[in-house]
């Protein structure tokens, strides 16, 4: 994963956040991110993990597209940027890709090439390949301090929960 998805590598805390970019349950976890970082700041590492469901027909290329746009330095803008339009990513498909790249001030043309060239399909793989082998099922997925918290059928209590687990481990920092 490029360093700019990430928003504090120091951070004692990392949580990470097991995303399929056309996931509108994804979309809805955003609050609880926002929520997160407004909360711990710099003491709280938020990474993104791409998970793209083979449901969603347009989250593999997502991800990738996400991936550039970390390479270009707006990793985390980006993705918020695309979850916002994933009913509009559903309908028509990849040129949303490119028009967020193009909204946010990016190089879409670097976007097209890299969706092409498939330069970021190894980060992807083994995100997913990794979500896997820890038993992501659903998006949002959540791992902090060695814990797996599964959003995909409720993200009920998840935040309390994973600020439960943020203030242990600060504790012991």
């Amino acid at each position: 994963m490029s360093d700019s998805t990430t928003g504090n590598a120091a951070a004692p805390v990392v949580l990470e956040t097991w995303f399929d970019l056309q996931c509108p349950d994804c979309t809805s976890a955003l609050d609880d991110v926002h929520a997160l970082r407004e909360k711990y700041g710099e003491r709280l590492d938020v990474v993104l993990r791409h998970f793209p469901l083979p449901k969603n027909k347009h989250a593999y290329a997502a991800a990738q597209a996400a991936e550039e746009a970390a390479e270009q330095g707006q990793g985390w803008p980006y993705a918020e940027a695309l979850l916002a339009r994933t009913s509009d990513l559903a309908e028509r498909g990849e040129p949303v890709l490119l028009e967020v790249a193009r909204e946010l001030g990016l190089d879409a043309e670097e976007f097209d090439t890299a969706l092409i060239d498939g330069r970021h399909l190894l980060v992807v793989d083994a995100d997913q390949a990794e979500g896997q082998a820890i038993k992501v099922t659903g998006t949002p997925t959540y791992v902090i301090g060695g814990e797996r918290l599964d959003g995909g059928k409720s993200q009920e209590g998840l935040r309390a929960r994973i600020e439960e687990i943020a203030d242990r481990l600060l504790a012991q920092g």
